[in-house]
């Protein structure tokens, strides 16, 4: 079971449950990815909305490394999440508002039923729920 105080957020990917965690290791390692551009840059220019699919890579690598899994074990690039690309967005979302803050439980929440209720709808939203970007 994941603890959100620690900045713990579940992954469902496979048929499989994966804690993610942006450890103080785990943010070292997307500094070093990224070319040693500072971490609340690249948080920044992910609550806006600029994920690129590469991002999502770097960010889900890191994620399960830093909760304590061996992401060089897993083909990445090939697993299936429930909820489809979507619902890996919404997770990495989540994953960065427990560890950056910004966010209440409440207001995520939300955040996720106007999310489902356009998907339902057909309208496409911003990866970052509740961000107008």
């Amino acid at each position: 079971m994941v603890n959100r105080h620690r900045g713990e957020v579940e992954l469902k990917a496979d048929g499989q449950s994966y804690t993610l965690c942006l450890t103080l290791g785990a943010l070292a390692h997307l500094e070093a990815a990224y070319g040693g551009e500072d971490i609340l840059t690249l948080a920044d220019r992910f609550s806006q909305g600029q994920l690129t699919s590469r991002d999502a890579l770097n960010l889900l690598e890191a994620g399960l490394n830093g909760g304590g899994h061996e992401s060089a074990a897993l083909d990445l690039e090939s697993l299936s999440f429930d909820g489809g690309m979507a619902g890996l967005i919404r997770t990495l979302a989540d994953l960065l508002r427990v560890t950056f803050g910004g966010a209440s439980a409440e207001s995520v929440e939300n955040a996720e039923a106007e999310l489902n209720q356009a998907e339902e709808g057909g309208e496409h939203l911003p990866p970052f729920p509740g961000n107008p970007s």
